[in-house]
């Protein structure tokens, strides 16, 4: 299994981005996969994720309304556009995946992760 995160980079608050996971080696069809952030001297946690099985999707209070999560289960991508981001969002983001589930599951242990990407909000 991997998971290849990149759209990662710098941007001013109130700006927009967009990252993505390229998944393999494993099927796209029934998994949970998304997004963790893990902030400087702060806990990771859950931001997005989605069930590929039926689209379900969940979103951290703190990003809900600003952020969109959608999956192409053909190309096994997942993407997260991220609107209006404030310096709060700095973080590396992780792309993880959860096997087996329809739930939409916003709590780890995921089963696998990806190396992170680096997102800047400038203030």
């Amino acid at each position: 299994v991997q998971l290849q995160a990149s759209g990662g980079g710098l941007v001013q608050t109130g700006g927009s981005l967009r990252i993505s996971c390229a998944g393999s080696g494993f099927t796209f069809d029934d998994v949970t996969i998304g997004w963790f952030r893990q902030a400087p001297g702060k806990e990771r946690e859950g931001v997005s994720f989605i069930a590929t099985i039926n689209g379900r999707k969940y979103f951290l209070d703190s990003v809900m309304g600003r952020f969109t999560i959608f999956a192409d289960n053909t190309r096994k991508m997942v993407y997260l556009d991220m609107d209006n981001l404030r310096p709060e969002d700095t973080a590396v983001y992780y792309c993880a995946v959860l096997m087996g589930t329809t739930a939409v599951v916003f709590e780890e242990p995921y089963d696998y992760y990806g190396q992170g990407t680096l997102v800047t909000v400038s203030s």
